[in-house]
């Protein structure tokens, strides 16, 4: 049944109709048809739905149950092992169920998340999220990355191979790893890279997690994509040592980046708490190079990655609070902010664009606010979320 939204408030302004026919914005500025199902906006604000970029539902919720002593990133991937025994498939479906519905009231109609493959929890977060996606699929489109486990090099990796290879055949979305926490982050990537092209997968690899410069397998990345010619999407996440590398290293990384057609999320939240503890003098942001990665044309999205668990104990599940970690933070306008949590992820999803406009896909969300600014500062409750 075609739906219009009466009296809604646009982003330029406008206050306006908006009409949906299968799923598509057919007009803007009209009546409804008399058959019509209407919804009374009453001036609130408009907006294209948001979408998770980067999460680990298979972990949400954890922070009372995995303490992060050293509060570090090392301290919680350390701690996940320490307490693998605890954690069980029901468990683990119920934790990521109640996140993902979380974030989609919150008004995201689309989330990634990573999936750990560990030889102590072998396919368990792979089976618990594909339940899940399978579940909430009327409700929220979910895509899993295979997160393979390490070392996945030489003969000690075998193992970890194998669990990707399950992975894959189980069916995951996308393929990802932790080429910085290799002990050859190049050999690991052409690894990744090539495992996801055999299968016809997309990648998304948790790369140069660190503040260390010498930890910079990125433009590595790019070099290696752009000449390969790889067919998939490629997501570069985190991407933090990026962020304390001389300019002109930042600018030639982000222009082979752009040239490569790699997207690159920021993940403010986590890395602002799980880095530069060590440097209690100037302590640094830990964000990738955000400025001149817009700058060259990459397409630079948000996420929030971990949530109320080991590695991160808060958050709200609301891509709204990562749009003000990126103004704070990171430096952006309210309008790019709130594009690096919803049309960027779609872009680098593959998704079709959504908004207001005549032809656009009509995932939309309705805040109660005058602005985009007001939007992204209060994260007003009480959101109506229009998808499908």
């Amino acid at each position: 049944m075609p739906l219009t939204i009466i009296d809604a408030l646009l982003p330029d302004g406008r206050r306006t109709n908006v009409r949906i026919v299968d799923g598509r914005v057919q007009s803007v500025g009209g009546a409804a048809a008399p058959a019509d199902e209407l919804l009374q906006a009453d001036g609130r604000l408009l907006l294209p739905a948001m979408a998770e970029a980067h999460a680990h539902l298979d972990k949400a919720f954890l922070a009372e149950t995995v303490p992060n002593p050293t509060g570090d990133l090392m301290g919680a991937i350390v701690a996940m092992e320490e307490y693998r025994d605890v954690i069980t498939l029901e468990n683990t479906i119920e934790r990521a169920e109640r996140a993902a519905r979380l974030i989609a009231a919150n008004g995201a109609t689309a989330i990634r998340t990573h999936a750990d493959i560990t030889e102590g929890i072998g396919l368990q977060a792979v089976e618990a999220l594909i339940t899940v996606r399978e579940r909430l699929r009327s409700l929220v489109r979910i895509e899993i990355v295979a997160l393979g486990g390490m070392p996945i090099l030489g003969p000690e990796g075998a193992n970890s191979r194998a669990l990707l290879r399950d992975a894959i055949a189980a069916g995951v979305d996308l393929v990802g790893g932790c080429p910085h926490l290799e002990s050859d982050p190049v050999a690991a990537t052409d690894f990744w890279l090539a495992t996801a092209d055999d299968a016809g997968l997309p990648v998304d690899l948790h790369t140069d997690e660190t503040l260390d410069p010498s930890r910079f397998a990125l433009p590595y990345l790019a070099d290696i994509v752009r000449r390969s010619g790889f067919a998939h999407r490629v997501t570069a996440s985190h991407c933090v040592s990026l962020g304390v590398q001389p300019h002109d290293v930042q600018r030639a990384t982000a222009e082979a980046l752009a040239e490569a057609d790699i997207s690159v999320i920021a993940l403010p939240s986590s890395n602002l708490f799980l880095q530069g503890r060590d440097q209690q003098v100037s302590m640094p942001r830990a964000l990738t190079a955000v400025k001149t990665l817009r700058e060259c044309g990459v397409n630079l999205a948000a996420g929030a990655d971990n949530l109320q668990d080991p590695f991160n104990l808060v958050g709200r599940g609301d891509c709204l609070e990562t749009a003000s970690l990126m103004v704070m933070a990171g430096h952006l306008s309210p309008d790019v902010a709130y594009h690096s949590v919803s049309g960027a992820v779609r872009s680098l999803m593959g998704l079709p664009r959504a908004g207001t406009e005549v032809g656009d896909v009509a995932e939309l969300v309705l805040v109660d606010a005058g602005s985009v600014r007001e939007a992204v500062a209060f994260g007003p409750p009480n959101r109506t979320v229009v998808r499908a």
